[in-house]
């Protein structure tokens, strides 16, 4: 999801950013050699097959002048598989079962462990030259390997986006406790603007808060919580206190303090709602921060950690966008020279200089943040505030589970009968995935 959020990385996720914010290392990696006729002992020009949803066709690994680039100083043509947004998966997983392997694949690594048996299906890249120069493994890695590719390790950090110009004409102040987060909501509907926005026709939204909320209970409570859960040895209707965390937000929603049709409501609207300064905050992303800014630099923006526990740490989503290769590629070694030349120093400067990017080599220079990532950066990377979200720990496809939030909102579920229902779908899928202890 960028939504785009779908999202595997494990490790210390605090370390993610700080390493990469000044200039590193001195070391330089020259691009990809030339491929001798793209490896093709007929002389013959090799095109190497890379699926990508259409949603991510302005994806920075696809941008056309990249792509020339490659081509000519390798004799390799790149083709573009622009793949329906609403089957990506099912696209993808059918590719692979009948062998209509594309050479390269644009995915997100949790999704792919869980939509595309990333084990059975994807090259180990260990070995990869460009591996040395990674100053963050961990968030292109599964089970202790790198299956990925990326030039970032920014991750999509997810929490309260907030209007920070509301927030100081109204005296506001960045709540720490639910409580305190439930007087800025009724000060803000004293002022006539809808506090939260929730969009949960859009199910997975309903999630965001959740996801973070329960990762920072298990951090600060329980840190093999997940493992627990991901072995049978603990129900998800064993932990009283998830019960509590899905009611906050049930409650936000009773008191009055958002939009009134939050299930016809999509996420789609919200850059509007923003723009139109309709509402103040939204359980969200820091991409909708980077998508309101492309539309009206003028409107101020912030991030700050769902207030689900006093003090609690910033929501971090696994890196999305990632690349892979198939072990069936029809050109493995060709899909492999590929990825060195985007990792290359000049061509990884370029991208990270054009997104904005906290670069991931240690050659290549991060460059000046957006206002509202740094402050991400000050306020809860540095100071180690950051705990990766459920869904990093996630096995199995959780869109069960986005339904039974939806229920509860519409009045069909408890808290209780919501986690209920999900453990009984997870066990069922956990199962089915032959993961042991179900």
């Amino acid at each position: 999801m960028n939504h785009k959020m779908k999202k595997v990385a494990t490790g210390v996720i605090a370390s993610l950013l700080a390493l990469s914010l000044a200039a590193c290392g001195s070391n330089s990696n020259s691009p990809a050699g030339t491929a001798s006729n793209g490896g093709s002992s007929s002389g013959s020009k090799v095109t190497l097959e890379l699926a990508i949803s259409k949603s991510s066709q302005d994806s920075a690994f696809v941008a056309q002048d990249l792509l020339d680039a490659f081509e000519k100083e390798t004799n390799i043509k790149v083709n573009l598989q622009l793949l329906p947004a609403e089957q990506t998966a099912t696209v993808l997983q059918t590719k692979l079962a009948v062998d209509e392997t594309p050479d390269i694949i644009q995915y997100n690594l949790a999704s792919a462990v869980t939509d595309l048996n990333l084990e059975r299906n994807f090259e180990i890249l260990d070995s990869e030259p460009w591996v040395s120069r990674l100053l963050n493994k961990d968030v292109l890695s599964a089970n202790d390997h790198v299956y990925s590719f990326h030039v970032s390790q920014d991750t999509g950090m997810q929490g309260v986006v907030y209007n920070k110009d509301m927030f100081k004409e109204l005296n506001l102040s960045i709540p720490t406790t639910f409580e305190e987060f439930l007087a800025v909501c009724e000060a803000i509907k004293a002022s006539g603007v809808t506090p939260v926005f929730m969009p949960f026709k859009d199910n997975w939204a309903a999630n965001i808060w959740p996801a973070a909320a329960f990762a920072d209970y298990a951090a600060k409570n329980d840190p093999t919580l997940f493992d627990e859960l991901n072995s049978n040895k603990k129900k998800w209707t064993d932990i009283p206190e998830f019960a509590n965390l899905l009611d906050q937000q049930y409650q936000v929603f009773k008191k009055g303090y958002t939009n009134p049709d939050i299930l016809s409501d999509s996420y789609d609207m919200a850059v509007g709602k923003f723009l139109d300064k309709e509402v103040a905050m939204m359980f969200m992303g820091d991409w909708l921060i980077e998508n309101v800014a492309e539309k009206d630099p003028s409107i101020h923006l912030g991030l700050f950690a769902i207030p689900s526990s006093k003090d609690a740490s910033l929501g971090a989503s696994p890196l999305g966008g990632q690349l892979f290769i198939p072990k069936k590629a029809k050109h493995m070694a060709e899909a492999k020279k590929f990825l060195e030349f985007i990792a290359s120093k000049e061509q990884a400067q370029k991208i990270v200089d054009s997104q904005g990017y906290v670069s991931n080599f240690n050659d290549v220079t991060t460059p000046k943040l957006p206002d509202y990532k740094q402050e991400i950066v000050d306020n809860y990377i540095t100071p180690k505030k950051t705990v990766l979200t459920t869904d990093a720990h996630m096995l199995v496809d959780r869109s069960e589970l986005y339904r039974n939030l939806q229920d509860q909102f519409a009045g069909a579920k408890t808290p209780e009968e919501v986690l209920s229902a999900w453990n009984d779908k997870f066990a069922q899928l956990m199962k089915d995935k032959g993961v042991a202890g179900f």
